[in-house]
């Protein structure tokens, strides 16, 4: 039992730069759920009967009363239809039956879905791409302004960044609007996908899942939708453009002092862009889609790396460059049988001076690192020792390689040796970075020896330290294990490596790569520290870096920038309800109809009735 009359068609008509897809219409019908109920209108049949054959009334005639009559017209030849038509209880009571009826058969007309939602999960965007600015704001401005006005009596919101995080669960539309007043966008890549996945999560069966982006997003969004569309979910898609990004930098490397960013062009024509780095600059030409490689030397502290001109995408127009203040390291190397292997692995390290000398001299100056290494006994002087001590009370580091007569070098050697094994194993290698990823092969002879102090990174048999290592005040000590002349390890490739790692650690210097992240990388600290960042201070024991800038914490500065071709391509294709959308035809605010009941409103009617059926039973005199 249904009607089909008119159609009834839902279009969004947003205004501004932003995409919706006008919905197929939705056909308005009628019909009963339950056409069953409609059984109990044969209750009508005993009512209408007993009406029939109720007997009629005494006729008494009161001549007092005669000349109030008056003559009606009664037709004396149909007097059943005559008592019909005069029983206005019969005809409510009728009315009353058919409407509960009626209300048991439960009606309905269809509508579209979307109107009969009463859960919303709103997945508002907060990557850095929305923070283009499109002319009349950004677009996380005007996608926050709709998130608003999305908002339902049960609201959950997520936010999309690097990683997706619910911020109301089934919370109040006031809830949801206060929290959303508080949401502020991050200048990290984004994932589109695991916020509308998590969004799947968090919705209801029958929950709106409202989606406000660019989605200049490389993740696999489209599955996500059409999954959730696919379990029974509303997915409305909001797309928010305006603005362009004709270049930026989206990748950096280091070599030396030196720095090699990848700028990268978006533009529909040629651009020409000048990228500098302190005094450094350089001028480049790029093709639409094309990506050059620019080397600035970077220089001492830092600097700030920029192309110019900018564009309406300032965020990776440019990048923090963060280094020490002074990033050669001054190495020098102690010694009365120079060791070629240990004196080359220092010396092709870009960022180290390196001074060798033999014992025994008189050595003074400053020195970030001094290193010990095949040193006689006798040679040995006690200013030697002293330049030792001297360097790591000023916050450098000292390096004592292991020997068969090792040398007194006081509380700057971190064992006690004892005498002299062969064929050690490697029983133990910690995940500290000094020594994480680096191949230690067993020794054919090493020192035994117990630790003294400081604590072992990499173990032999009976727990002979092979590589130790301790702060000491501002400074740190090195115990290199290795005897020259019985080590392995000297022709292995991961030897200058691993020195290069002992000279930055030493000096305390991180590698460039170390102090310049990528932004929605993380800070990890062993307690709670206070952090400067570029949004003010903040005190975490894990930091999340999602705005580019400098972070300055207790142990360091760190540089942050976006570095992300995928999020720098803000002109994402729009969404389109033709085959070449992302989406086909299933793009936008999808509509399905679906029935919504008329029983409540039935039945209320038919309540209605009963009260005027009381009503006048009332003035009858019945009641």
């Amino acid at each position: 039992m249904t009607v089909a009359p008119a159609a009834l068609e839902k279009r969004h008509v947003p205004p501004g730069p932003r995409d919706f897809v006008s919905v197929v219409p939705v056909p308005l019908q009628a019909g009963l759920l339950a056409p069953v109920g409609l059984l109990a209108l044969l209750v009508v049949l005993p009512l209408v009967v007993l009406y029939l054959i109720r007997p009629d009334p005494q006729r008494v005639d009161l001549p007092t009363l005669q000349f109030l009559r008056k003559d009606r017209g009664t037709d004396a030849t149909n007097p059943l239809l005559e008592r019909l038509r005069r029983n206005l209880l019969l005809l409510l009571q009728i009315i009353v039956i058919v409407l509960l009826a009626l209300s048991l058969a439960t009606p309905y007309v269809t509508v579209p879905r979307e109107e009969t939602v009463e859960e919303t999960v709103i997945v508002l965007d907060a990557s850095a791409s929305m923070t283009t600015d499109s002319g009349d704001g950004t677009r996380f401005d005007r996608a926050l302004a709709d998130a608003r006005s999305a908002a339902t009596a049960t609201t959950s919101v997520v936010v999309a960044a690097d990683s997706p995080r619910v911020l109301v669960r089934g919370g109040a539309r006031s809830e949801a609007e206060r929290t959303l007043d508080r949401v502020e966008p991050t200048e990290t890549p984004g994932d589109l996908r695991a916020a509308i996945a998590q969004a799947s999560v968090v919705a209801g069966s029958d929950a709106r899942i409202v989606v406000l982006s660019d989605f200049a997003d490389d993740s696999a969004w489209q599955s996500e939708v059409a999954a959730a569309r696919a379990s029974g979910l509303i997915v409305d898609l909001r797309r928010f453009a305006g603005g362009a990004n004709a270049a930026g930098i989206v990748g950096r490397s280091f070599s030396g002092t030196n720095v090699t960013l990848q700028v990268q062009s978006y533009a529909d024509e040629p651009v020409t862009r000048t990228v500098a780095l302190g005094d450094d600059s350089t001028e480049v030409r790029l093709d639409p889609g094309d990506i050059a490689d620019v080397t600035l030397a970077v220089p001492d502290g830092g600097g700030r790396a920029q192309i110019a001109p900018g564009d309406s995408f300032a965020t990776d127009d440019a990048v923090p460059v963060v280094a020490p203040e002074d990033q050669t390291v001054d190495v020098l190397l102690l010694t009365n049988d120079r060791n070629r292997y240990l004196a080359t692995a220092l010396g092709v390290i870009d960022v180290v001076n390196l001074e060798v000398v033999t014992l025994p001299s008189a050595v003074s100056g400053d020195y970030d690192v001094v290193v010990y290494s095949n040193v006689r006994r006798d040679r040995l002087l006690t200013s030697n020792i002293n330049i030792g001590r001297k360097t790591v009370e000023s916050g450098g580091g000292v390096v004592i390689q292991a020997q068969q007569n090792m040398p007194d070098y006081g509380d700057l050697l971190l064992v006690d040796p004892q005498r002299v094994g062969t064929s050690g194993a490697v029983t133990g290698v910690g995940n500290d970075p000094l020594v994480a990823g680096v191949g230690f092969p067993p020794p054919s002879e090493y020192v035994v020896s117990d630790l003294r102090s400081g604590r072992a990174l990499v173990t032999l048999t009976n727990e002979t330290p092979l590589i130790a290592t301790e702060e000491r005040g501002s400074g740190r000590i090195l115990y290199y294990g290795y005897l020259e002349e019985a080590s392995p390890f000297r022709f292995d490739v991961q030897y200058p490596v691993f020195w290069k790692r002992a000279a930055l650690y030493l000096a305390g210097r991180q590698p460039l790569t170390e102090v310049n992240r990528q932004a929605g990388a993380r800070l990890t600290f062993a307690n709670e520290t206070t952090v400067r960042t570029p949004a003010g201070e903040r005190s975490a024991r894990r930091l999340a870096l999602n705005r580019v800038g400098v972070y300055d914490t207790p142990q360091g500065r760190y540089g942050v920038g976006l570095y992300s071709s995928t999020e720098s391509n803000v002109t994402a294709p729009p969404l389109s309800d033709g085959a070449d959308g992302p989406l086909g035809d299933r793009a936008g605010s999808e509509e399905r109809p679906v029935p919504r009941p008329l029983d409540g409103p039935v039945a209320l009617v038919g309540l209605l009735f009963v009260l005027v059926e009381l009503l006048w039973l009332r003035r009858r005199g019945d009641l």
